[in-house]
C-alpha cells in the first residue's frame, strides 16, 4: 500500500513540473521509472543433483640406467660388461611410492590392494658369445633369453618391501626362475636409502645352457693356453643368495638420480661348474647409476 502511494506522488510531481517547464531530465526519469514493474528476483544458485569427484592423475616415471655387470654368469670379479636399459612405471592413486630394485624385473600392477600388488613381469637375459672372452672359447654361443611371468609386492610396514617373481624362460634358456627380494626403504630428507637380502632359485633347464659342459664343449675348451673343462651337468635348485643397496637423491617432485650395488653368491650345482671353479668366481658384483623423471597423466580408463 505504501509503495503504491509513493508511485502516485512521484507521477503527480513529475507531471506538474514537466507541464510548467520546470522538469529536469533526472526528475522525469525518476517519474518514468516509477511506472516500471518491479524487477524479478534473481534465483539462488543450486547445487548439482550428484557430485562427481575429479579423477586423480596417474604418476608416470621414465628414466634410464647403465650398469657394469659380470661379463658372463660365473665370471671372475675382474671381468665386467656394460649394459643399459630404460626404466618405466605407471602408478595409480593409492599405490606405494615408486621404487625399483636393482634385480627387479620390468612389470606393472594389474591388481592393487593398497600395500599388496600383483602384475605381469618380464626380464631379458643377455646373450653369451664364445668369441668375446678366451675363457668361453669352445663353449658355443647362448642367445638372448626372454623370461616372462608374474610378480607380487607386499608392504607389511611402510618402510619394508617384499617382492617375489616367477618367470618362464624362452629361447636362450627354457627353465623357470624364482626370485624373492626384501628391501628396507628409508627416506632422509632429499635422500632415500634402501638395502636388503635376495635369493634366487632356478630349474635345470634355466642353468644348463650357462653352466653345463658337454663332451664336445669339453674337447673344444682347451684353447688359448687354458686347460680343457671337464664334462659337467648342472642341475636346478638354489641358484644364489646375496644382498644389495641403493642410494637415491631427489631434486624435487620430478627428477631423481640413484646409484646401486649388488652382491650375488652363486651356490649349489652352478657354483660347482668347472666354468666357475676353473675360470670364474662364485662371487658376482653389479654396479649401476641412473636417473628418472616423474610427471602426472590423465587416466586412460
Amino acid at each position: 500500500m505504501a509503495l503504491a502511494v509513493w508511485r502516485f506522488a512521484l507521477r503527480a510531481l513529475g507531471a506538474g513540473l514537466c507541464g510548467a517547464g520546470l522538469c529536469g531530465a533526472g526528475l522525469c526519469d525518476i517519474a518514468a521509472a516509477a511506472d516500471l514493474p518491479p524487477a524479478a528476483p534473481v534465483p539462488a544458485p543450486t547445487a548439482p543433483a550428484t557430485y562427481v569427484p575429479e579423477t586423480p592423475d596417474w604418476l608416470v616415471t621414465i628414466g634410464a640406467e647403465v650398469r657394469a655387470v659380470p661379463a658372463w654368469a660365473g665370471a671372475p670379479t675382474t671381468r665386467f660388461a656394460p649394459t643399459g636399459f630404460p626404466l618405466f612405471t605407471v602408478q595409480r592413486p593409492g599405490d606405494p611410492p615408486f621404487f625399483f630394485g636393482a634385480r627387479d624385473g620390468f612389470g606393472f600392477p594389474i591388481f592393487s590392494f593398497g600395500t599388496l600388488q600383483f602384475g605381469p613381469v618380464g626380464k631379458l637375459v643377455f646373450p653369451r658369445y664364445e668369441n668375446q672372452y678366451r675363457e668361453l672359447n669352445g663353449l658355443g654361443d647362448v642367445p638372448w633369453a626372454l623370461q616372462a611371468g608374474g610378480y607380487a609386492i607386499w608392504y607389511p610396514l611402510p618402510w619394508l618391501r617384499l617382492r617375489g617373481e616367477v618367470r618362464q624362460g624362452f629361447d636362450g634358456e627354457t627353465g623357470v626362475t624364482g626370485d624373492v627380494f626384501m628391501d628396507a626403504i628409508v627416506p632422509l630428507g632429499q635422500w632415500r636409502l634402501s638395502a636388503g637380502p635376495r635369493i634366487t632359485a632356478q630349474t635345470s633347464a634355466a642353468v644348463s645352457p650357462y653352466f653345463s659342459i658337454t663332451a664336445t664343449q669339453s674337447a673344444n675348451s682347451g684353447v688359448s693356453g687354458l686347460a680343457p673343462l671337464p664334462v659337467f651337468s648342472a642341475s636346478g635348485g638354489l641358484y644364489s643368495y646375496g644382498a644389495g643397496g641403493q642410494v637415491e637423491y631427489f631434486w624435487g617432485r620430478e627428477w631423481s638420480a640413484h646409484a646401486i650395488v649388488e652382491y650375488e653368491r652363486l651356490t649349489g650345482s652352478v657354483a660347482d661348474s668347472p666354468l666357475v671353479t676353473m675360470r670364474g668366481s662364485p662371487n658376482q658384483l653389479t654396479f649401476g647409476v641412473g636417473a628418472t623423471y616423474t610427471f602426472a597423466m590423465r587416466p586412460l580408463w
